[in-house]
């Protein structure tokens, strides 16, 4: 469990991270920002299932 625990937290914090982007984009009329938003989102949500498959794999 730990193995994988690391890359979890991390997407957290990147969703999190792009979550607040998408937030203040909306905020500031701001299309470009909105968009990094969204690709940091669907980024991190790729980078942990990733991580979930490899750790379960190694099992």
């Amino acid at each position: 469990m730990p193995r994988f625990l690391l890359p979890l937290v991390g997407c957290v914090l990147v969703i999190a991270l792009g979550v607040g982007a998408v937030l203040y984009a909306d905020h500031d009329d701001a299309p470009g920002l909105g968009l990094a938003g969204i690709v940091l989102i669907l980024g991190a949500i790729g980078f942990g299932v990733r991580a979930v498959f490899r750790a379960k794999r190694s099992v």
